[in-house]
């Protein structure tokens, strides 16, 4: 009997283009001041992530609020009922964090270019979208006013030199439930010295709940840009 040689698949890439979806609070015009990005966490919509902000442009009619969805959808419990998105997964990571940075960088370029060209911007990644948006801003065609990472952490991967360049004389505020199921505060205490470690002395903020975004918080963070 004759074997059939074993033939190792030769994984292979190529760019495609696809549709993006997003959501959006307020108009994007020459009278915007402050823009903010704001990224869901593992198996949200950003339909429903905006909602939480939207008493903040309701109050500010300079605040544009933006909303990309992560670009891989699926079903939350087996094959049909609700749909959550992700940024990535950890098949095909590498390829996944360039094509999200790719998409988030054509976003913004899009959408700036509508805003007062000195608008502040302000980037929050909330659970899962916090690693995503600071892979993505430090590749990014602007450079944040803040980065807000509430219920996740920085990237513990980024090559040093990247996280110290992107880190440098940047505001970060970490917000975290005092009940989160998922960050404890010892895990809170370690992304501390984490950040200190690239030199940034994180303002800490928390408040009494889970693993959630919270409307108050939100609207303290907001004060304090304009301060």
């Amino acid at each position: 009997m004759h074997l059939i040689p074993y033939m190792l698949a030769q994984e292979q890439h190529f760019p495609v283009t696809r549709t993006a979806r997003y959501y959006q609070l307020g108009e994007l015009s020459a009278a915007t001041r402050r823009v903010w990005f704001v990224a869901h966490g593992y198996g949200q919509l950003a339909v429903y992530f905006i909602r939480h902000f939207a008493h903040l442009t309701a109050t500010d009619p300079a605040l544009v609020i933006v909303a990309p969805e992560g670009l891989s959808r699926f079903y939350l419990q087996g094959t049909g009922g609700r749909v959550g998105a992700t940024w990535m997964t950890r098949e095909d990571r590498l390829t996944e964090i360039d094509d999200y940075v790719a998409y988030l960088n054509q976003l913004a370029e899009r959408l700036l270019a509508q805003a007062a060209p000195e608008a502040a911007v302000t980037v929050l990644g909330f659970s899962q979208g916090a690693a995503t948006v600071s892979r993505w801003l430090a590749q990014a065609p602007f450079r944040p006013a803040h980065l807000i990472l509430w219920a996740g952490a920085f990237p513990p991967d980024m090559a040093l030199p990247t996280a110290t360049d992107l880190l440098y004389n940047l505001p970060v505020t970490l917000v975290c439930g005092t009940e989160d199921e998922f960050i404890t505060a010892e895990a809170l205490s370690q992304q501390q010295e984490f950040l200190r470690r690239v030199g940034v002395e994180a303002a800490v903020l928390r408040f009494t709940g889970t693993h959630t975004l919270h409307g108050p918080t939100l609207s303290q963070l907001t004060e304090q840009a304009h301060q």
